[in-house]
């Protein structure tokens, strides 16, 4: 089979869930199939980047987009441009022309089985008439994400502009879902979420995985001290709201409990109001060498969310460490988990800190935890999550069909193009 994965920003290095996702499919997919991984970028030219990838996966094709990155003022000038386009700016912000062209021309040379758009986010990049058999590929419900976000904001202006946002991705989300002959889902929960947006039998679930040999190695250590753990990327904003939430309202209880206990927040670019976290017993690391060394450490982790969508790939590598888990019950939405066996789920400040000092007094009832978390992460390697998103590839591989599904005669032109479509031309 012959495929086409098209994914928005750099793929490496492997350090938030929707890379790790993403990387492992790709590089089981990429041991029977030949892959081509097009991976488009902004900021400056990164030839390291790219001579990486093609290590990685040597189909890779790369293009530099220059839309701005990393740089807030260019950001907002960005976004002002496109403030009044009907498509969201989570979209818009990563749909280029030199993409659209490509895929566009791929497309009509038929020159793959099948092609993958890999988040929301890549989709404007496809041309309305989808020539060649696609699946989007759904880490997350993003207008369910937006909406929690917005009703969290705690800064008028931001949750102002979340709200804008997420009006925008309810109108997009639903069109683009039914615009792709397939949609894969991390949980059944997101499944049930699109079920309003589309035919559900072009709904299918691939849960989320787990590296279950390289998390094992940290399993079976007995904590020297009661160290909680977090770990995530600290510049995505659930993240931020659930360290800070954590810190404010959950972690004075655990203290006064447990006086020597260390909370330790683990993962990069931590944002400002991550930093100002710190104090003698709170940790904030950043960007780490390896997060198996600081696992092996823990004798909790903690996974306190309370806006976010998909699947937090975080609690099946916390679990194949054999670590316990304590987490909300959106943390913990969409994995196959279950409270009071292999996670303790905990909504509220009081009980969320009642189930970690139950934990941290108790090592005979944390061992009972750790060792069904092992259990249960064991089911869900990522060798065997690749097979089933395989198999779904090869059906709609299989089901090639001339029909091109659009938003309507009006929305194309002769090229297959978006033409005065609802949510504008790549730009």
């Amino acid at each position: 089979m012959k495929l086409l994965w098209v994914k928005a920003g750099k793929l490496l290095p492997v350090d938030t869930g929707g890379k790790i996702r993403s990387y492992n499919l790709l590089r089981h997919l990429a041991a029977n199939h030949d892959v081509t991984l097009l991976s488009y970028y902004g900021g400056p030219h990164d030839p390291t980047y790219e001579a990486e990838l093609t290590r990685h996966f040597p189909l890779a094709v790369t293009v530099r987009t220059g839309a701005p990155e990393g740089r807030p003022v260019l950001t907002a000038f960005h976004y002002a441009r496109h403030l009044l386009s009907p498509a969201p700016y989570a979209v818009t912000k990563f749909t280029s022309p030199r993409v659209s062209r490509l895929i566009r021309t791929w497309f009509s040379e038929r020159t793959f089985d099948v092609a993958v758009c890999d988040f929301l986010s890549a989709s404007l990049n496809f041309p309305v008439t989808l020539s060649t058999p696609s699946v989007l590929f759904q880490h997350n419900v993003e207008s369910v994400l937006w909406r929690r976000q917005a009703a969290h904001e705690p800064n008028p202006i931001a949750r102002l502009a979340f709200m804008l946002e997420a009006a925008k991705m309810a109108r997009y989300e639903r069109a683009t879902v039914r615009r792709f002959p397939h949609v894969i889902a991390v949980s059944e929960r997101d499944r049930q979420a699109m079920t309003h947006m589309t035919d559900v039998s072009r709904l299918t679930v691939v849960p989320t995985g787990v590296d279950v040999e390289r998390y094992r190695a940290a399993a079976g250590v007995e904590p020297a001290r009661p160290l909680l753990m977090f770990l995530g990327s600290m510049d995505w904003e659930a993240n931020i709201d659930a360290v800070d939430y954590f810190c404010r309202e959950i972690w004075p209880a655990i203290r006064s409990a447990v006086p020597s206990a260390r909370f330790r927040i683990v993962g990069r670019n931590p944002h400002p109001r991550v930093m100002k976290l710190a104090s003698e017993s709170v940790e904030v690391t950043g960007r780490v060498p390896s997060v198996v060394d600081h696992l092996r450490e823990a004798a909790v982790f903690v996974v306190p969310l309370r806006v976010g969508g998909g699947t937090r790939l975080k609690i099946f590598e916390a679990m194949a460490a054999g670590k316990a888990v304590v987490s909300t019950a959106v943390g913990a939405e969409g994995l196959e988990v279950h409270d009071g066996r292999d996670v303790i789920l905990a909504d509220g400040p009081a009980r969320f800190a009642d189930a970690v000092i139950g934990l941290l007094q108790d090592p005979e009832r944390r061992r009972r935890f750790e060792s069904a978390a092992s259990e249960l992460a064991a089911r869900f390697d990522w060798s065997v999550i690749a097979r089933q998103f395989e198999t779904i590839l090869t059906k709609v591989a299989a089901a090639r069909t001339p029909a091109a599904r659009v938003f309507s005669r009006a929305a194309t032109n002769g090229e297959g193009r978006l033409n005065a479509s609802p949510y504008g031309d790549p730009s």
